[in-house]
């Protein structure tokens, strides 16, 4: 593996399966790999599941999470990312960075000699993609051949990195959206913008929210323009029987998804949410050396 996760593109298949089965041996583990390692959280973007998920990984292997608020930094004040992260480096054993800018995360890992995780940025949720494969492998027990419908904002960050990480194993990628909303990322997908048609023979359905943070002022716009794409019971009845249904959270019920569907016998959003937690200790304990 590379030394940093910036991408979900810095990852081979076989990468993502090495991911995947320490995930499955570390589950219900404690570990001491981590003993005496520090990793700095730095979060400019609110989280719930990321945060706490990283948290937990770190403690469950014996680290010390330190978790920053960007306005508790001196990056807040205007100090570049590069000098940020040259004393980071002196200090810490990894840094873990959501940021609404992606090429603050990129610059970030040119500079700093430790591992750098992207916890999010406007492009990519590489991390969240990984957790959902690891949820339809786990659902599924294969991903070659398996259908995934993506819906609504196809332009989104965890969209683009779930489009490429669907294709490196085999499965057939949909996005269900408008022409204003393809994704920004080249990869191996179909375009079907009628949802009814789109979540035909589906094995995953997911949603994201149609309202991204930093989108805020867009609002209007955006749910009047994706209110066709919402995962209701409708569409679930047209894919296959024994769809699952995922979503990243946090979710806006009544808006991208309704709350018959979300807390339906096809959801897996909660286990969805839980694997964010096992396969971040397989991506600290693989990189953090």
């Amino acid at each position: 593996m590379k030394k940093d996760l910036l991408s979900i593109n810095d990852l081979s298949k076989a990468d993502v399966e090495k991911i995947f089965k320490l995930a499955d041996k570390l589950r219900n583990k404690r570990t001491n790999y981590l003993k005496g390692k520090n990793v700095a959280l730095i979060f400019q973007k609110p989280s719930t599941r990321t945060k706490v998920s990283f948290e937990v990984a770190i403690n469950h292997l014996g680290g010390n999470a330190i978790s920053l608020n960007w306005n508790e930094l001196q990056l807040g004040r205007g100090e570049t990312i590069e000098d940020t992260a040259k004393v980071l480096e002196r200090y810490v054993d990894a840094i873990v960075i959501r940021d609404f800018y992606h090429d603050h995360i990129v610059n970030m890992a040119k500079i700093a000699k430790i591992p750098v995780i992207n916890a999010l940025s406007h492009l990519e949720h590489p991390c969240q993609a990984l957790a959902d494969l690891y949820t339809i492998r786990q659902k599924k027990k294969s991903l070659k051949g398996k259908k995934i419908v993506l819906l609504g904002d196809g332009s989104n960050n965890t969209f683009h990195s779930l489009v490429l990480s669907s294709e490196k194993f085999g499965m057939e990628v949909v996005v269900s959206c408008s022409k204003n909303y393809k994704p920004k990322v080249k990869a191996n997908y179909k375009i079907v913008e009628n949802p009814k048609e789109a979540v035909k023979g589906a094995d995953v359905l997911y949603v994201d929210s149609f309202v991204s943070m930093g989108e805020e002022a867009e609002q209007e716009k955006r749910l009047r323009e994706l209110r066709n794409y919402q995962l209701n019971s409708d569409l679930v009845k047209l894919a296959k029987k024994d769809v699952i249904v995922l979503h990243p959270l946090p979710a806006h019920r009544g808006q991208e998804i309704s709350s018959k569907v979300i807390d339906g016998k096809s959801s897996v959003v909660f286990d969805q949410s839980e694997n964010r937690l096992h396969t971040e200790k397989a991506i600290l304990q693989l990189l953090v050396r």
